[in-house]
């Protein structure tokens, strides 16, 4: 979108009566005082974003050191209250713009399904191929647990309801009455989130955490997905014209919540069955739900139309099933036979529920509830086919249709539970379960060759191995887990659990611990076409030195006779996650990304060399600093034609509020995703050449130095991990009450392997450092082009041609936009050894002008995100409120981290400042 669209006068406006409504709020609910108070903060710290001026900057501080407690709160909380309601704005104005295209006839807005489209086709692809496409894709969101969604579920709600009320002003019909009634109520729901509590008393347990995410599918997703599969059929139609291209149901939604048990010790195996429980019994009421409304809805009478023979054979059989149900509806319903099918199909899955509910399994011998999401969905094409025969398209190809797509999405478990615990885990297992079978008396002792060689004969071998050892609770504990698999697949859905994730995969054999274990609780075994398994392990391979061995490590496992023919079982199918938090925290940003990058390119060589399949499963969290950035443009940056048609990536804290909160974005997130997946799968069908031999040499340059300069900070600076602790929050933010996982793997160790990677860049942000983003950058950079013009042209050359290179330096200027090196300065300021704090500041700030400067030489640009004006605007207008706030925060910190002061003097700081790093997090627009 141009400048012009960035600087729309509504956008403005929206935002001035949002903000105009809270602050009435504000006097009206909080005072006068509290009132002038951000006011004060809010003009004066504008000021000083146009000019410098010491004097004001000195009593702006002044002022926020003479504000009591309370004050305190209510300023923090007007400010966040602020940057949620211009996020709304922007979000409704983003959809807006988006809808203004589909109105003008030109529904080519990058990423949409058209636009899309039209390039495919102009590639070259003709109708077959694209349905031969569209029916190898699947696009996956993994939905997580991890812990930077700072908004409670009744604030997520508040905020629809502002956003659909906010929506209703565009409607260009209102009258002046009417639009003076839709502001009123927009002020008082505005009011109601003024007198919400925001900040949870009570960090959440993983059960809050499965009904956080059950959240999105009942408000946004259950009507998104079908939305987002018409608007597929709409225009691949409109596209390939006088063509019937069918849309097969290629999205699938994957969780942890409830199976990521590394790390967090809350993740037990009652808790595993409970989310599994809970998901399967949401998706069932949900098409309880449509049913009810397709059975008010298909009152056809079989005197004015020709029912299908089949639909009619099939209520024979549901009549048997149901001899007295069978009674009624023939009563009632003589003539109308649809009624009678729905009538029958919802007291099947009526059944399927209760079940459920009582914790019952799913066989034969409990009547006639459907049995899986086959069976439903079996008798919801008869009607859909019946309907078609009598040329009632319309509904069947909507609303049936719909329930349909919802079915073959989401069958009768909602999203694929993903289990994941961290190898030595099931090391430590698999030496004390089996510690009286030959072999492994001392398989701690043991080399990898030796352990490989134990573990096969273990698996080929029929039946359970080990007794009923003495366990220690980590071992019982995953040993419940695999039994908890093993009942829940009887008792829920064999296609409810996803993949076993094994993080921290250092050798092949962590992969064959997990398939002993999955032997010896009947999940493994021998069949008569030979060894097979029912659960699927992924590697999850996360740290910069694992990505390097990565092959090493998957050639092995993949050579390995036993599990090769486990693999085949599986359709030849291996899945590999890839960390990008990790790797990050571990290398720096280039590294990762280019370690990431090359690890794809192995991987996809590993499968065409041995004939399998590989999907790689995208471990991205939310920010940059963690593998987030624009879905469309993030998967387009994938290496060539190692997408093929599969992408599965997790979507992390607070990513999911600002993707999936709203039906509007959620169907925008859910389109570019699938079509940009469409597009970087165009290898299936066509050619694609491979990347330029010069850009891939010049990444690894590059990705050398920026390694080597990050390490030389994070790892070769003395007090440097001293000056992380003392100049972030990130301690007070161990306080707050935003996740199950602890922020530590070991509360005791403050060294970088325990920090875990979520708060380690949560940190750097709220201080606005944002140091993992980009630190790095300009030196490698500088380094690699000197003073040489050519050289600076070729890196402009990989910027304009590059997806991946683009991708990188965009979202790296994104990240350093919201960077503040004066802020910065002063959080530095908090640190005890303030000589060595400094510094060490000087270093970061040295290296932060290098890389502006040269990301702007690269992008041959004068500002920071010049080509994306409407991102630019959004964080220009951000970061004016964010410095008052980051202000407040600092004099918060000093005062909370004083001690000199009496303990409880010091306590009554912690609320507001606890409610600082929320309202930073929210102006942000991401945390983790």
């Amino acid at each position: 979108m141009d400048n012009t669209a960035v600087k729309d006068k509504a956008l403005r406006a929206r935002v001035k009566l949002l903000g105009n409504l809270l602050g009435d709020i504000l006097r009206e609910q909080a005072g006068t005082r509290v009132f002038n108070a951000v006011e004060q903060l809010r003009q004066g710290y504008i000021r000083l974003h146009k000019r410098e001026d010491p004097r004001l900057r000195l009593r702006l501080a002044r002022f926020i050191d003479t504000l009591p407690q309370d004050d305190l709160v209510l300023v923090i909380r007007a400010f966040n209250t602020y940057f949620s309601l211009a996020n709304i704005a922007e979000e409704e104005f983003q959809h807006i713009q988006r809808r203004r295209f589909l109105q003008k006839g030109e529904g080519r807005w990058p990423g949409s399904f058209e636009h899309t489209l039209r390039e495919l086709q102009d590639q070259g692809v003709h109708p077959g191929q694209l349905q031969f496409l569209l029916d190898q894709l699947r696009y996956i969101p993994v939905f997580t647990a991890h812990p930077t969604e700072a908004k409670r579920r009744t604030v997520l709600h508040g905020l629809r309801r502002i956003f659909l009320t906010s929506k209703a002003l565009d409607d260009p019909n209102l009258g002046d009455e009417e639009e003076l009634e839709v502001i009123a109520r927009l002020k008082a729901q505005i009011q109601v989130l003024w007198e919400t509590e925001e900040v949870r008393a009570n960090r959440p347990q993983v059960q809050d955490e499965v009904e956080n995410g059950l959240f999105y599918f009942r408000d946004s997703l259950f009507e998104a997905v079908p939305h987002t599969y018409r608007a597929a059929r709409r225009d691949a139609r409109k596209v390939f014209a006088n063509t019937d291209i069918e849309i097969p149901a290629f999205i699938r939604f994957g969780s942890w919540i409830g199976g990521d048990r590394d790390g967090n010790p809350n993740v037990t195996a009652a808790i595993t069955g409970w989310a599994l429980r809970t998901q399967s019994i949401e998706v069932l009421r949900e098409y309880q739900r449509r049913l009810g409304e397709l059975y008010q809805l298909l009152g056809h009478s079989s005197r004015f139309c020709h029912i299908s023979p089949t639909l009619l054979a099939s209520l024979e059989r549901d009549a048997d099933d149901f001899p007295e149900l069978a009674e009624w509806v023939d009563q009632r319903f003589p003539s109308e036979p649809y009624r009678r099918k729905l009538r029958y199909t919802l007291t099947r899955l009526d059944l399927r529920l209760r079940q459920l509910e009582n914790g019952q399994t799913i066989n034969e011998s409990l009547g006639p509830a459907y049995r899986d999401a086959q069976e439903f969905l079996a008798d919801l094409q008869l009607v859909r086919e019946s309907l078609r025969g009598h040329n009632d398209l319309y509904i069947a190809d909507t609303e049936l249709q719909d329930l349909i797509w919802l079915t073959e999405t989401f069958g009768f478990y909602l999203a694929k539970l993903d289990i994941r615990q961290e190898s030595t885990v099931h090391t430590q297992t698999v030496a004390e379960l089996f510690a009286g079978v030959a072999g492994f008396e001392d398989y701690l002792r043991l080399g990898e060759e030796a352990r490989l060689l134990v573990l096969a004969d273990a698996l080929r071998r029929p039946g359970p191995m080990a007794g009923t050892p003495d366990l220690s609770p980590l071992a019982a504990e995953t040993c419940a887990m695999f039994r908890c698999i093993a009942q829940l697949r009887r008792e829920v859905s064999p296609d409810g659990f996803g993949n076993y994730v094994i993080s921290m995969t250092h050798e092949a054999s962590h992969v064959l611990e997990v398939m002993l274990l999955a032997k010896e609780f009947g999940l493994a075994g021998w069949s008569r076409e030979g060894l097979y398994s029912e659960i699927a392990i992924t590697p999850l391979f996360e740290t910069i030195h694992d990505l390097e061995r990565m092959e090493t490590v998957m050639s092995t496992l993949l050579d390995n006779p036993i599990y090769g023919e486990i693999l085949r079982s599986q359709g030849d199918t291996q899945e590999v996650m890839l960390g990008y938090s990790d790797s990050c925290k571990d290398g720096g940003i280039l590294a990762s990304s280019w370690s990431l990058y090359q690890a794809q390119l192995r991987l996809a060589a590993l499968a065409e060399k041995r004939r399998i399949h590989i999907r790689i499963f995208h471990g991205r969290g939310g920010s940059v600093g963690r593998g987030g950035g624009p879905t469309y443009e993030a998967i387009l940056a994938q290496p060539p034609d190692t997408v093929r048609g599969q992408i599965k990536v997790t979507e992390q804290g607070e990513v999911l509020s600002f993707k999936y909160a709203n039906l509007e974005t959620a169907v925008y997130e859910l389109t570019v995703g699938a079509a940009g997946l469409m597009k970087a799968s165009i290898g299936l069908v066509r050619p694609v050449p491979a990347d330029q031999p010069d850009h891939l040499s010049i990444m690894t340059e590059l990705a050398d130095t920026g390694e080597q300069v990050y390490r030389a900070l994070t790892e070769g600076t003395p007090g440097f991990m001293d000056y992380f602790y003392e100049a972030t929050p990130l301690n007070e933010i161990a306080h707050m009450n935003i996740g199950s996982r602890p922020s530590h793997r070991s509360r005791s160790d403050r060294s970088m392997s325990s920090i875990r990677a979520i708060p380690w860049v949560f940190a750097w942000a709220q201080s606005r450092h944002v140091l993992p983003a980009w630190y790095g950058l300009g030196s490698a950079l500088q380094q690699w082009r000197g003073e040489d013009p050519q050289r600076l042209q070729k890196l402009r050359e990989m910027y304009r041609h590059w997806p991946f290179f683009r991708a990188l330096l965009g979202n790296i200027a994104m990240a350093m936009a919201k960077a503040d090196m004066a802020i910065a300065e002063e959080y530095a300021g908090l640190a005890h050894d303030h000589t060595q704090a400094m510094e060490i500041f000087q270093t970061i700030r040295a290296e932060f002008q290098r890389s502006l400067h040269e990301i702007l030489a690269v992008a041959d640009a004068e500002q920071l995100l010049e080509d994306n004006p409407t991102l630019a605007f959004s964080l220009q207008r951000r970061n004016v409120y964010m410095e008052p706030l980051n202000h407040i925060q600092l004099a918060l910190l000093r005062r909370y981290r004083n001690e000199d002061t009496a303990p409880e003097y010091r306590e009554i700081w912690l609320d507001p400042l606890l409610r600082s790093i929320n309202a930073i997090a929210a102006g942000q627009r991401n945390t983790g």
